[in-house]
Formats: C-alpha cells, sequence, structure tokens
C-alpha cells in the first residue's frame, strides 16, 4: 500500500477501531475475541481497502467486523456467549457522585450486559449498531444485508425481550411495597 493510501486508511478507518472495538464486544461476548476480531477485520480491511468506495467508512468497517465476529463464532460453535463481567470505561469514579452510585451503576450496567449476552446475536448486533452506534435503519440494514423493515423489527423484539429480562421480578417489587 502506497503511502497516500496508508494516510487515508488512517484518516478514514482506524477512527472507528473503539467502536468497531464494541461491536466486536457485544457480538462475540468478550474482550479477548473482540480483540481477536478487531485484529482480523483491520488486517481484512487494509488488504482490501482498495475497494472501499469512500462512502462511509464506518459501516464499510462494520460489515467487515461484522463477519469477522460471525467467522470466529462459527470456528467456535457456540450457541450461547458468556456475559461481559467488566464495568464499562463510561462509567468512571468521575462521573458518580458517591461510592454507593457508583456499586449501583455497576449493578444496573452489568444486568444490561447479562441481558444483551442472553439475547440471540442477530438482535445483540440491531441494538448496538442503532441504540450505541446510532445508526439508521437502513444503514443497518446495508450492514448486516437485511432490509430495513426487517431491522425494525428485530430491534422491536430486540427491545421488547430486553424490557422482560431487566424488568424487576414482581415478588422483588412487592418486597419493597412491604417494607
Amino acid at each position: 500500500m502506497d503511502t497516500a493510501n496508508q494516510s487515508r486508511f488512517e484518516q478514514l478507518v482506524l477512527r472507528h477501531l473503539d467502536a468497531a472495538h464494541n461491536l466486536a464486544r457485544y457480538l462475540t461476548g468478550n474482550d479477548a475475541d473482540a480483540d481477536d476480531v478487531v485484529q482480523e477485520a483491520f488486517l481484512r480491511a487494509l488488504r482490501h481497502f482498495h475497494t472501499f468506495s469512500g462512502e462511509d467508512a464506518r459501516a464499510w468497517l462494520f460489515v467487515i467486523i461484522r463477519h469477522a465476529s460471525y467467522d470466529l463464532l462459527r470456528q467456535q460453535s457456540r450457541g450461547r456467549f458468556v456475559a461481559i463481567d467488566d464495568v464499562p470505561e463510561t462509567v468512571s469514579a468521575m462521573s458518580v457522585e458517591s461510592p454507593s452510585v457508583a456499586i449501583d451503576q455497576r449493578l444496573d450496567w452489568s444486568r444490561v450486559e447479562q441481558a444483551m449476552q442472553s439475547l440471540p446475536v442477530e438482535f445483540r448486533e440491531v441494538i448496538v449498531l442503532r441504540e450505541v452506534e446510532g445508526l439508521s435503519y437502513a444503514a443497518i440494514g446495508e450492514i448486516t444485508g437485511i432490509a430495513a423493515g426487517t431491522v425494525m423489527s428485530r430491534l422491536s423484539r430486540a427491545r421488547k425481550r430486553l424490557h422482560v429480562l431487566l424488568a424487576p421480578s414482581r415478588s422483588a417489587s412487592s418486597d419493597r411495597e412491604v417494607h
């Protein structure tokens, strides 16, 4: 790759490294696999950068991340994924009012992570691409190779499942009312 293309690659693609890792983490279920996927995907992206048309580097990269993630999952032949126990970097001591708030935020985030990992990978990917990455239905459709209507349907079903999984149980809410 010549210097001009390498510079263009760095400018257009490398800035999406964190978003790529985030998507890979949700698809694969853990940071170690996500690291492997991102490394493989960036190598593929670099090798095939000449095919990039210049439209949307993030969407182009997400397609590669998605394919690399599914390749890894097929190799591992696992149906369910291990829940992520790590607290996201966005929750830091600087961003909370007190240690008890930090603990509550970690517990809440842990529940969200566990709920996300219990969803089928097809639901996780549309949730991440829409809610975390803020992509349009059309862009998600292009990345996943499905129609925008199917994206909306999967997103709706994924949100409903998450709502059920994250809703407090009846016994927990009735315990709070009694005390």
